[in-house]
């Protein structure tokens, strides 16, 4: 089997109806780009794999990413066999080292690497997470529930939803001017959800140290479940030294990009629970390497977001969580988990 042909589009997101915000950033929609693979043989005919990769904010992104793709990446594709996805991802690896691999050439690279294995998910009729040798056959998920500039009175009938449609934890973000603000918001979110359901709270890069350090304390003592990207992702130096001083799980690796940053952020002891993003780490392929390495770190892995990572997860023993938002409604979850669905390639659960 060969690829034959790869059409790259992209579309820009309309504003958004209301605009949401983290610590960080504001996200008010930046668009999507799409790939899709196709290969051919004697006998299967024409087989095609696709992925989408989506952007939060930057409208002008989508186009800068569908020509690198474009232009630079399938041209090295083409006339590949496309079940040979690692010596693909090498080779477009290297193809990419002398401007730097990380930033937007990773996310290309990535989101012909999830084209491909739900292409062979195709070729080979089975959902993606059975060629894997899963370890489970549905996967636990927590729901993220409170951006920034949901008011406290907007966020409790928000974690409401979440514990009615059978999620057994939800996150919401951190990082307000004060503390104070902070710790009034995570009460009112616990006022509703209860005790026993577990509770995340996310910085987005936002803190110092000595900041991280003082409000951790605090999240803690409140009963949070995990601390999530509490300084510079870079700062690997910084998380080891809070996850070192604080009792509370130190979660990130959502902008982290490749293994050898994982790499380093394992070595270094910097997480309890890593955080890939299918999309900057490098695609399904360096997701499972990761998860890997993880493993053999007794680090616990928790999606970036959902999709195909969903099959992802299922073929990681230390995977706990995918992230996840509200279900169709009138659906809920057994047990806390989503199930796996059994449609070829990155399929979808179908509630």
């Amino acid at each position: 089997m060969k690829i034959t042909n790869v059409d790259v589009s992209f579309e820009i997101a309309p504003p958004r109806a209301r605009q949401i915000r983290d610590a960080l950033q504001l996200l008010d929609g930046g668009g999507t780009v799409r790939v899709r693979i196709e290969a051919q043989d004697g006998l299967a005919g024409v087989v095609a794999g696709t992925s989408s990769t989506g952007f939060g904010r930057l409208r002008g992104a989508p186009a800068v990413l569908a020509q690198l793709i474009r232009d630079e990446l399938v041209p090295e594709v083409l006339g590949e066999d496309p079940f040979l996805i690692r010596r693909i991802r090498d080779k477009l690896w290297r193809l990419t080292d002398y401007h730097g691999t990380t930033g937007l050439a990773l996310l290309g690279i990535s989101a012909i690497d999830i084209a491909l294995w739900d292409l062979v998910g195709h070729a080979l009729k089975q959902p993606v997470w059975r060629l894997l040798g899963a370890a489970r056959d549905r996967m636990p998920a927590y729901a993220m529930v409170g951006w920034l500039n949901f008011s406290i009175e907007e966020l409790k009938p928000i974690a409401e939803k979440a514990a009615e449609q059978g999620f057994k934890g939800v996150k919401m973000k951190v990082g307000c001017p004060t503390l104070e603000e902070d710790v009034a918001r995570i009460g009112a979110v616990r006022s509703i959800i209860g005790a026993d359901m577990k509770l995340m709270v996310d910085a987005n890069q936002v803190f110092s140290l000595p900041e991280a350090l003082i409000r951790g304390r605090v999240y803690q003592e409140l009963g949070c479940f995990w601390f999530e990207e509490p300084l510079r992702a870079d700062d690997h130096a910084g998380l080891a030294e809070l996850a070192d001083k604080l009792d509370i799980r130190i979660a990130s690796g959502e902008n982290d990009f490749g293994v050898r940053q994982f790499r380093d952020l394992f070595e270094r002891r910097a997480v309890d629970i890593v955080q890939p993003d299918l999309r900057r780490a490098g695609g399904a392929t360096e997701c499972l390497d990761i998860a890997a390495m993880a493993n053999a770190f007794d680090i616990a892995y928790a999606s970036h977001g959902g999709g195909a990572h969903l099959h992802l997860l299922a073929a990681m023993p230390n995977a706990i969580y995918m992230e996840s938002g509200y279900l169709p409604e009138g659906k809920k979850l057994v047990d806390g988990c989503i199930p796996l669905p059994e449609e070829p390639g990155f399929s979808q659960p179908k509630w």
